[in-house]
């Protein structure tokens, strides 16, 4: 049987979505692959999703909030780095341009993304070693490769989806590039990992509504689920395109990009769909929690940690992670709900300092120049 142990054994996704939770324990896919790669082709969409506000001209990786990253991480020589989401190695290269004799672990549990690390490596000799991991799989991983607990000086955390996998339509991240519905960052690592397009076309609508309001925080999760269902009924949901018409196809024609970014942009209405299905898909909050764990292990005292987080779900989680809170309470992720943790004067916890007590957030001129990077959130800490 095939779904999330981490759904079955995380007492915040059970409590929060037991319809999801139902759905993944009576789904047996057995050693089937994920069915994406049989579609026949596109189905229909209004040119108008081109004004998606997902670029499709942008260079394979540009760094968030790159000034920000090395003024916190603040690497001196020597030091032994390690960045938990190599992606396009923006963060990565421009770490070495600064201080060249460090050695860099560069964790991404994508093949594409581990595939450019070893090019890297290539051209710094001895100083980049790649890790293809998950962060569940880090603590595990270090250990094979004789790095002890404790031994990191500084840990860099960007999560969620790289510019590199949304800009590439056969990975079927982006709704604005027409592509087989997957959303595996794992890639054809796990075969049989059940993709987008499974998730879409198997499980009932009770449970996709529960994914879409959970994950993608989407107030029309219900009316959203139901055409899903209603549409695969004729014929199933297998490119991404397909899917962002049917979503739209939900709502009134002038509805369809009456939703706003921080920009004040145009965004189409699958926008919250499609993060809510590729968070499921690959168990981002889970992985999250996971690598948060293995980052707090492995920064020595005085270590320097910063994370980047683009959406309320993930930077909810890092804040009350670093705060010292207990994630697995699902108060937790309730904005209403008022921790009874005492906090340290210094706002930190038993094993976090802040080294700046508010959230750290992208300028303007970044903004102008990196549109993906608007609503990034950047929280930095020392390890006590």
């Amino acid at each position: 049987m095939i779904f999330h142990m981490s759904v079955r054994c995380n007492p915040i996704l059970r409590k929060t979505n037991l319809a999801v939770w139902r759905a993944w324990r009576s789904w047996k896919l057995g050693q089937h692959p994920c069915t994406v790669h049989s579609s026949s082709g596109p189905g229909p969409l209004d040119k108008s999703e081109e004004q998606s506000s997902v670029s499709t001209e942008k260079p394979p990786h540009t760094p968030v909030m790159l000034k920000e990253v090395l003024h916190y991480l603040d690497v001196q020589p020597g030091q032994v780095v390690l960045d938990m989401t190599f992606g396009g190695g923006g963060h990565t290269k421009a770490i070495l341009n600064t201080v060249p004799e460090i050695t860099l672990l560069a964790l991404d549990r994508d093949p594409t993304a581990i595939s450019l690390a070893e090019q890297l490596a290539k051209e710094h000799f001895g100083r980049v070693k790649p890790l293809l991991s998950r962060f569940s799989e880090l603590e595990a991983l270090m250990s094979n490769v004789n790095i002890k607990p404790g031994s990191i000086d500084a840990v860099l955390l960007d999560a969620g989806c790289s510019s590199m996998q949304m800009d590439q339509a056969e990975r079927g991240f982006s709704l604005s590039k027409d592509g087989p519905l997957d959303m595996r960052m794992d890639g054809e690592r796990y075969p049989d990992m059940p993709c987008a397009a499974d998730v879409v076309n198997t499980l009932d609508q009770q449970a996709l509504a529960s994914i879409l309001l959970a994950y993608g925080e989407e107030r029309q999760a219900r009316k959203i689920a139901s055409a899903i269902v209603e549409a695969r009924r004729v014929s199933p949901i297998t490119r991404t395109q397909q899917l962002a018409s049917v979503v739209a196809g939900s709502f009134p024609a002038a509805v369809i990009y009456a939703r706003k970014d921080r920009l004040n942009r145009p965004t189409h209405v699958a926008t919250k769909t499609f993060q809510a299905l590729r968070v499921f898909v690959n168990d981002e909050l889970n992985e999250l929690i996971a690598g948060l764990r293995a980052a707090q292990a492995a920064l020595r005292p005085g270590g320097r940690l910063c994370v980047i987080t683009f959406h309320s779900l993930e930077d909810r989680l890092v804040k009350h992670f670093l705060q010292g809170d207990d994630l697995s309470n699902v108060d937790h992720f309730s904005s209403r709900n008022r921790t009874t943790r005492k906090e340290k004067k210094d706002g930190g916890s038993d094993y976090w300092l802040p080294l700046r007590r508010k959230v750290i957030t992208p300028e303007k001129d970044d903004v102008k120049e990196n549109p993906r990077g608007r609503s990034a959130k950047l929280r930095a800490v020392l390890r006590r």
